[in-house]
């Protein structure tokens, strides 16, 4: 009989606030290895039970241990975007976030309400809709789709070099530094004339949105600096309403196009990662719109994900599924294992439960964590609110 291969009990961090499992799941033997959460624990959608990032965060924050908070918290609704009023000073960005204090204050403001309520009304745009379902597509749109195919075409231009190491291969700077260098340029190519001024401050967060080049990495934060160029582009008109569902549907879908490309041509580490408690290593809100297409299907329930013939078939019309369907192809063993929280959401009884789940996890998650929030930009489209405070003798 074959002797079963020896195996590490103890790779997950023992600082974890999970519980322990008590015995392995391959031998039987006891290990450290924390369980999933459980389906009441996920009963609305509740968050990872603690962050643990790849590498050490620039500035740590305490564990939530308080997974009822999110829970109770209200579901963040749509708001529509102010749009700015010309002649307009435009200023280039800086980042502002340095701790928790800081991360409070952006939380309460009306900057942090506006922009979460657009990446609300962007996934209500899509509630519904298949990613190929006709809708209005602007020129600008068009535009700015043409804009992120260059920078995928780039890629083709320039093909990693062989190295040692698994990630990080150094082309992607090259990738990067092209990027830097034609930014301006690409933002000239759908910005009317009376706002062209804008590239100083609007182009910080495109060049921001597609990873780091010193880290060779990429993130949430840079998927949240995306949602804050589209939500820039609002603010000056440039993007409508009307053009909402084919923001999602094109220009999103095209940027997920592109990040999918970077990531495993050139082999980006994760920025960040929330590792086995997390969504996905790399995205967040490809989940938020893709479970919003999905509410009310007539047959695709969240358990639909465990079935391979429907991932397979419908995983190009709908991001949720593309999602799944990726993490299974490019993560070995059982899905349970290496991915218990998506798992767990699966028993989630309808897509609504799981939308809006998903969007208080997503404040909490991305949009409260100084790890990420620290390199988030503020000009004078995105406002830093700086409050005085009397002081009496």
């Amino acid at each position: 009989m074959e002797e079963p291969q020896e195996h590490n009990h103890q790779d997950p961090p023992k600082s974890s606030t999970a519980p322990l499992s008590p015995s392995c799941v391959k031998c039987g033997g006891p290990c450290s290895f924390p369980p999933p959460p459980t389906q009441s624990q996920w009963s609305e959608i509740s968050p990872p039970p603690i962050y643990r990032p790849i590498r050490s965060p620039a500035i740590n924050l305490p564990p939530n241990t308080n997974s009822q908070a999110i829970i109770l918290a209200p579901v963040p609704q749509s708001q529509k975007v102010p749009t700015i009023s010309l002649p307009h000073t435009f200023q280039s960005p800086s980042k502002k976030i340095q701790s928790p204090d800081d991360i409070r204050r952006f939380i309460n403001s009306d900057s942090s309400k506006n922009f979460l309520g657009f990446v609300v009304a962007l996934s209500e745009s899509i509630r519904a809709h298949k990613i190929s379902d006709s809708c209005h597509e602007s020129t600008t749109l068009k535009n700015i789709v043409s804009v992120i195919e260059s920078l995928v075409h780039w890629i083709e231009e320039i093909p990693p070099v062989q190295q040692s190491s698994r990630y990080g291969n150094i082309s992607y700077r090259t990738w990067h530094n092209r990027l830097v260098e034609n930014s301006e340029n690409l933002m000239l190519q759908f910005l009317p004339d009376n706002l062209k001024s804008s590239t100083v401050e609007i182009v910080p967060y495109f060049t921001d949105s597609f990873g780091n080049s010193s880290r060779i990495d990429y993130g949430t934060g840079h998927e949240t600096n995306f949602a804050a160029w589209l939500y820039c582009l609002a603010r000056m008109g440039i993007i409508e309403e009307v053009d909402y569902q084919a923001v999602v549907s094109r220009v999103f879908v095209k940027y997920i196009e592109l990040m999918r490309k970077l990531q495993s041509v050139y082999n980006l580490e994760p920025a960040g990662s929330h590792g086995v408690w997390g969504l996905d290593d790399y995205h967040f809100l490809p989940f938020i719109f893709g479970s919003s297409q999905l509410i009310d299907h007539k047959y695709m329930k969240p358990k639909s994900i465990h079935n391979e013939d429907i991932l397979e078939n419908f995983s190009n019309e709908y991001m949720y599924l593309s999602c799944i369907l990726l993490i299974k192809k490019v993560k070995k063993g059982l899905f349970a294992e290496h991915s218990p929280l998506l798992d767990d959401i699966s028993g989630v009884p309808n897509w609504k439960k799981v939308n809006s789940g998903l969007l208080k996890m997503y404040r909490a998650e991305v949009l409260e964590k100084v790890p990420i929030m620290q390199h988030f930009l503020f000009g004078s489209l995105i406002q830093w609110y700086v409050f005085f405070f009397l002081v009496h003798d």
